[in-house]
């Protein structure tokens, strides 16, 4: 026989998986007569907690998920490092996973970390997400879930991020300040709220030193690659005013742009100024060196698991968690692609 879900209960009784739980724990704001009428339902439709669930509230294992768009990608490993250093330090194991920038890949992941049994999940969204009730499903079964980098308005949880739009602005507020002024824009996806407030920094600062928004300036990656920043480059290159400085939004993008702009006899920065965001360590090795928006990838790893740490210590008490929003600082490091000449 198919053991019964907590679902299963809520939708024969017209409830909230939430309530179900609650009441299935004893917590004392659920009433002596939907408790009663819970636990009728549980032994009528033989429900059972799953043993690897029956086990984590027992404590004898200590695990949490992690769900990343690529596991190889230099931002998301310093993240993971992060995240290893502190989990590992209290006895916790981590199950990794990546969605490949898939949506669909996404619900897979979260889905089987769940029934795997995790304590929570760590998770940046795919560039694909949009609806989040995948994860609004995990919460209702007392599921923490943590997000970072590449977050959602719409889900009620705990979150840590890089400020995008500031360290964007500053990015091309250092472009303006040299006196480029005309400065284009490569960037991401429309649905991450980390492209889109790159964006919007990108935006601002063009307003705030009084240039107009053009857009042929600005093209759209939707796979944030090496080679889209050389096509657009190239669109760039082509148009009857070339830009003469470029933000990209993301140091692959920006060094696909380099790499185009070179093959075609630009010189840079003196042709075009370049400057990324992420700040990977390849950057200070290339020829030009990369200017770049540094993100603080280990500490949104270490911070991310903190949350998650509290949210789940706040389960076992039996107690709401608290969720929070953690916001740190983006810097840009200057090198010699955006750096203006000397009389140039």
């Amino acid at each position: 026989m198919k053991r019964a879900t907590l679902r299963d209960i809520a939708q024969a009784l017209g409830v909230t998986v939430a309530t179900v739980s609650r009441a299935l724990k004893n917590y004392p704001d659920i009433s002596t007569a939907t408790k009663q009428t819970v636990l009728a339902a549980a032994e009528r439709l033989h429900y059972a907690p799953h043993p690897m669930a029956v086990k984590l509230r027992q404590q004898a294992y200590k695990v949490v998920g992690v769900v990343v768009p690529d596991i190889v990608h230099p931002f998301f490993s310093d993240v993971i490092s992060g995240i290893v250093d502190v989990m590992e330090a209290l006895g916790y194991h981590i199950i990794l996973s990546q969605s490949n920038e898939s949506y669909e890949k996404e619900i897979r992941v979260t889905q089987m970390l769940q029934a795997t049994g995790v304590d929570g999940l760590l998770v940046c969204l795919s560039n694909e997400t949009v609806s989040i009730d995948h994860l609004r499903a995990l919460q209702e079964y007392d599921l923490p879930v943590v997000l970072f980098d590449k977050i959602s308005p719409l889900l009620d949880a705990s979150s840590v991020v890089t400020n995008d739009f500031q360290g964007a602005y500053d990015a091309v507020a250092h472009l303006l300040d040299q006196g480029y002024t005309r400065v284009a824009h490569l960037k991401g996806p429309p649905h991450p709220e980390n492209t889109r407030q790159r964006f919007l920094g990108y935006q601002a600062a063009l307003a705030a030193y009084g240039l107009p928004f053009r857009p042929e300036y600005v093209a759209e990656c939707h796979t944030v690659t090496h080679d889209e920043g050389a096509t657009f480059a190239r669109r760039f290159m082509a148009l009857p005013e070339p830009p003469q400085a470029l933000f990209a939004v993301s140091d692959s993008v920006a060094i696909g742009a380099i790499t185009a702009l070179k093959e075609a006899g630009w010189r840079v920065p003196q042709d075009m100024a370049v400057i990324g965001f992420s700040d990977w360590s390849v950057c200070r090795m290339l020829e030009p060196s990369v200017s770049s928006v540094s993100q603080p990838g280990y500490d949104i790893g270490r911070r991310a698991s903190e949350l998650l740490l509290r949210e789940i210590q706040q389960l076992r008490e039996e107690l709401l968690p608290e969720h929070s929003r953690v916001v740190l600082d983006a810097t840009v490091q200057v090198r010699q692609s955006s750096q203006r000449p000397v009389g140039g």
